[in-house]
């Protein structure tokens, strides 16, 4: 049973929407690492990355970030397609909890392929959904092509599998980054060839919590299948953008205003 009617859910998300899809959200999210950059392959590169460590304290999920990005000298898409054997060592130095800088030396390796198979994570992304018009389709395809390369089997597990029924959160968050555009201001809106409407929103335990509480969600596991319930009831109040819902259930979550059962 829903908590709230219609009309008050949705005034309660457009409420909080509003309060948290704003610049002042930028800083203290993992968000703020591609925002450092202005070239659309800067912020594809860090983006992904950044996203890859999302989980945990935010504080240390954006200086790690942020670190992350002086160990490819500020210039990830350029580190990606051209460090050398020498270079890809120092980044043993790198950590984020279980994420190690053995791990970031394969996405780095991983990210070279994808970019000189197909030009750029962008062009990868959207091509791929052009031809399967699915986002679980383009998940799957991604990860397949990403460990293509040779790698260690402990980096595996810092890239979810949908085809395991895993959430993704990371990667959803990431489309949602890239995809979503609006004129706030903090998503990117670069690939335009991905319809808002297709995205589905980043679960996490916030999230989900929050989702729960307002009746959007009743599955209590926090997988695929609850990120096409979450998102299908959000389609509901914006069928074109039901990601930008992301803001209002994560940022309830996080200041701790899930409304009581």
């Amino acid at each position: 049973m829903e908590r709230f009617a219609d009309r008050d859910l949705r005034d309660l998300l457009e409420e909080l929407y509003d309060r948290y899809n704003r610049p002042e959200f930028i800083p203290d999210d993992p968000i703020a690492v591609p925002h450092r950059f202005t070239e659309t392959a800067d912020r594809e590169i860090a983006g992904f990355l950044a996203a890859t460590i999302a989980w945990g304290n935010r504080r240390t999920i954006v200086r790690n970030g942020h670190r992350m990005m002086h160990f490819l000298d500020d210039a990830p898409a350029d580190f990606v397609r051209h460090a050398s054997d020498r270079e890809l060592t120092h980044l043993s130095a790198f950590c984020h909890r279980t994420f190690n800088g053995e791990d970031l030396r394969d996405f780095i390796l991983a990210l070279r392929g994808i970019l000189t198979r197909f030009g750029g994570l962008g062009a990868f992304f959207e091509t791929t959904y052009e031809a399967t018009q699915s986002i679980p389709q383009t998940l799957a395809v991604f990860r397949r092509e990403f460990f293509a390369a040779e790698h260690a089997p402990h980096c595996e597990k810092h890239l979810s599998s949908i085809e395991r029924g895993a959430a993704c959160k990371r990667l959803c968050m990431y489309l949602r980054w890239m995809v979503r555009r609006d004129d706030r201001g903090v998503d990117f809106g670069l690939w335009q060839r991905i319809p808002m409407s297709a995205l589905h929103l980043p679960l996490d335990v916030h999230v989900g919590e929050v989702g729960r509480a307002l009746g959007l969600l009743t599955r209590r596991q926090n997988d695929w299948r609850a990120v096409e319930e979450l998102t299908a009831s959000l389609r509901r109040f914006d069928a074109a953008d039901p990601a930008r819902y992301d803001y209002a259930l994560f940022g309830a979550g996080i200041d701790g205003r899930t409304p009581n059962s």
